[in-house]
């Protein structure tokens, strides 16, 4: 086979597993703008024959999602704020600092790795529960602050930056928060950007935590919001299809205008040993 039919063969594999992935999205989003009952049709129509704008009208005026996307909004945002504040200095310290039990502390936590987190479930609740924070936003936040692999993903990456340059900035009389502001935290930027897409796309899209955590209706994100939507409106596919988009296109946005930071950091020094 020579070069040039080849690479419409990979092209053309490449464009139809595209196609197969984007379609139910595409037939999600299409779904959202049909009047009631228009979807549950055989054989279903792929685009609205009448588009409307009345599921999404309903979601926001009497599903409350403007709640449940400022709930989602608030949790996400300031647990990627912690997590990337604890992750990144600890990993940092990991990488760079000396002091007692470093290497058999860091050994511990990737044994750790290899843990179920349903495992961690109920004694974490009953943690939290002794801490009174359940159904409280705190219970959400405090077990996201940091992860063992946050921590990791950061130490690996910057196990790359000099030694000299860290002891030079020292001789010059720099403090370490110093140090760590002004040149650790620009040489980690990549990995900062790809930690902080991993952690808000995980807190924006996780389910089952919040809904352990969280009893008041009020205190939900969206993912359990729509859970619960949907008990209440089971065949009502289009208002469905109409919550799912809303609950995607923020956090589709946020990754395409990170996506050159976050492959930058999946590519580069974040898997050295």
């Amino acid at each position: 086979m020579t070069r040039a039919p080849a690479k419409w063969a990979v092209n053309g594999a490449l464009a139809a597993l595209a196609a197969v992935t984007l379609f139910p999205l595409v037939w999600m989003l299409a779904v959202s703008f049909m009047p009631p009952g228009e979807a549950s049709t055989y054989p279903p129509p792929l685009v609205p024959r009448n588009p409307t704008v009345s599921n999404y009208r309903e979601l926001f005026a009497h599903a409350g999602m403007a709640r449940y996307v400022v709930n989602s909004v608030l949790l996400a945002v300031t647990v990627t704020a912690l997590s990337l504040a604890f992750n990144v200095a600890a990993g940092y310290a990991f990488a760079k600092l000396r002091f007692k039990g470093r290497e058999q502390i860091f050994r511990l936590m990737l044994g750790a790795l290899v843990i179920p987190s349903q495992v961690a479930l109920v004694p974490l609740f009953l943690l939290l529960k002794q801490l009174g924070l359940v159904n409280t936003y705190g219970g959400v936040i405090v077990p996201a602050m940091a992860s063992i692999f946050g921590i990791f993903l950061v130490r690996q990456y910057a196990l790359a930056i000099p030694d000299d340059l860290l002891d030079a900035a020292r001789i010059d009389g720099a403090s370490e928060f110093r140090i760590f502001r002004s040149i650790v935290v620009p040489a980690l930027k990549p990995i900062i950007v790809t930690l902080a897409v991993f952690t808000l796309l995980g807190t924006w899209n996780d389910f089952m935590w919040p809904l352990i955590v969280l009893s008041d209706q009020h205190l939900y994100t969206l993912p359990v919001a729509l859970a619960s939507l949907s008990r209440e409106h089971v065949a009502d596919n289009e208002l469905m299809m109409a919550g799912s988009v809303v609950t995607i296109l923020p956090v589709l946005a946020v990754f395409i205008s990170m996506q050159r930071y976050y492959l930058q950091g999946l590519m580069a020094g974040s898997v050295k040993m």
